[in-house]
């Protein structure tokens, strides 16, 4: 019985370690929920390990959704894309990258542009 609650453990202990191997954004600009006084000349996107950015795109409220780049062919801890003009309103930036282990990692914030 005592084996067992050690190899559930441990097997839990090693799932765990596994969710957090995996690429995460760690801080972003403008980070997440914010507002800013003026529209960004460019997101930055910072990961806690390289990544390759695969798509990028903004939308503000109920327009549609807007490619943006170029995006970077090498993969990175910090990625910097310039920002189109942005008017007042809310703004979903909606990003994809690709982590040095293969898996795609999705992610999505939001943030505010006026006063």
């Amino acid at each position: 019985m005592r084996f067992t609650r050690v190899a559930y453990t441990l097997a839990l202990m090693s799932l765990s370690a596994l969710t957090y191997a995996h690429t995460h954004l760690v801080k972003a600009v403008p980070a997440e929920g914010s507002t800013v006084n003026a529209a960004p000349s460019k997101f930055v996107l910072t990961f806690n390990e390289a990544a390759r950015l695969t798509a990028l795109s903004i939308q503000k409220g109920t327009e549609p959704a807007k490619k943006l780049g170029p995006l970077p062919e090498v993969a990175a801890a910090e990625v910097s894309i310039a920002a189109p003009p942005l008017t007042a309103g809310k703004y979903v930036l909606t990003w994809r990258a690709v982590g040095d282990d293969g898996h795609v990692v999705p992610g999505k914030l939001t943030f505010t542009v006026g006063p």
